[in-house]
């Protein structure tokens, strides 16, 4: 079996302060780093124009082109736009971090950082490239493999789609499990609706890696217990459109990207990430969101304790025809109601 953790990497540190860049270099290289210093943005593209580095840490107060524009730059362009950028700034308002993560950032450490905090962040980090490059070699090289052979090509799927929501869940303690229940609810209220074996199929690995833009998410904010901030809930709400683009290349049979990017998207168009109507979400989408709002209503959060099966239950009845499509709900209700359906515990 192919080692999946890097024993080290290509970085490119940009900070226009020497002082820093040395820290940070001198950190990294102990640590078995190849290291690339720059000292500007413009600096800092060349630099990984020449060769393409394996993460960049970037600060974002910088003469000339800030951290932003350049972040911004990297990931418009296809040769650059995989690689993760960690920003390491002096800035910490949650507004400046909010415009990190716009940005394409996948992490922020605030200045003066913790050594300790800057090596975890940036294991994690590349342990998790290099997660994402060897499934996505995995999936060309057994599709390719195996393409006379569609048990195992699927078989090949669903392992991959398992690692990635195990990855993902693996951050959040609160949520294991969700996304499992909710592709076991999804299913179950499919087959009540006459959905075919082979959607039913599509449908239950979509719901089962749909939070999988989370994975991109401070975990501070994923498991805090309290109220978010409005711009703490923003962040919260790119992660459809994050999950859409970590699936949109790997060539399910079925729309999986689509199903995440719009599993928070409602008939009257109060939902997000575009506001979309009616049969303009597919008819898995609809599924998973009824399935979503019972299962996390129905089970503890950071935030909450469990509100029960009844209030999850009450709460789609309620919103039936305008939130969530009738014939899902109705499926929902009977499967608790009639058919003494319950919640898997794990």
């Amino acid at each position: 079996m192919s080692q999946i953790e890097p024993p080290s990497g290509n970085i490119v540190i940009v900070d226009d302060n020497p002082s820093n860049l040395r820290v940070l270099s001198a950190m990294l290289d102990q640590a078995g780093f190849k290291i690339r210093p720059a000292l500007s943005g413009e600096l800092a593209l060349r630099a990984v124009a020449a060769s393409l580095p394996d993460l960049i840490l970037l600060d974002i107060r910088m003469p000339g082109m800030d951290g932003y524009e350049v972040c911004r730059r990297l990931k418009a362009d296809p040769r650059t736009s995989e690689i993760p950028v960690i920003f390491i700034s002096a800035l910490s308002e949650t507004e400046d971090k909010l415009a990190a993560f716009r940005a394409g950032g996948i992490d922020y450490v605030t200045k003066p950082f913790q050594s300790e905090e800057v090596m975890a962040r940036v294991r994690t980090h590349l342990q998790l490239r290099h997660m994402q490059q060897h499934l996505e070699t995995l999936v060309d090289d057994r599709t390719e493999a195996l393409r006379a052979s569609r048990q195992q090509y699927h078989d090949m799927l669903v392992q991959t789609i398992q690692a990635i929501a195990m990855t993902e869940e693996k951050r959040d303690p609160y949520t294991a499990g969700h996304q499992f229940r909710v592709a076991r609810l999804a299913d179950a209220i499919a087959e009540v609706m006459g959905m075919d074996k082979d959607a039913r199929e599509g449908l239950r690995l979509g719901a089962m890696i749909h939070d999988i833009g989370k994975i991109y998410l401070p975990s501070e904010i994923l498991n805090r217990p309290g109220q978010l901030s409005e711009i703490e809930f923003a962040m919260i709400k790119t992660h459809p459109e994050v999950g859409r683009e970590i699936t949109a290349k790997v060539a399910f049979p079925w729309p999986v990207a689509e199903m995440i990017h719009q599993h928070h998207e409602r008939l009257d168009g109060s939902g997000y990430p575009r506001g979309l109507k009616a049969d303009a979400i597919l008819p898995e989408a609809r599924i998973i969101a009824v399935a979503d709002v019972v299962e996390a209503m129905a089970s503890h959060r950071p935030y909450r304790a469990a509100l029960g099966i009844d209030i999850a239950l009450n709460e789609i009845r309620r919103g039936a025809g305008h939130l969530y499509q009738p014939e899902v709900v109705d499926a929902c209700l009977r499967l608790f109601e009639q058919d003494g359906y319950r919640l898997p515990t794990a």
